[in-house]
């Protein structure tokens, strides 16, 4: 696995992942994924799996805003 990687969700960007000590930390570059920033992950499957779970939430509070994640 590569020190880094872009995290999507929803074939969207929203962040990237860099490899640290104890797994992988969350850079967010969409603002809406601000709440998971900077969190670190001890499996890349896992950091993936909560970002999945984060706008999967997004989408069902309805927010007009978050259409953008369809």
């Amino acid at each position: 696995m590569s020190d880094s990687f872009v995290v999507e969700a929803n074939r969207r960007v929203v962040g990237i992942a860099i490899r640290c000590r104890g797994g992988y930390k969350f850079h967010a570059s969409e603002p809406k994924f601000r709440a998971l920033e900077k969190q670190t992950f001890r499996r890349a499957k896992s950091l993936a799996h909560s970002v999945g779970e984060f706008a999967r939430k997004l989408l069902e509070a309805g927010d007009p805003a978050n259409r953008t994640l369809h």
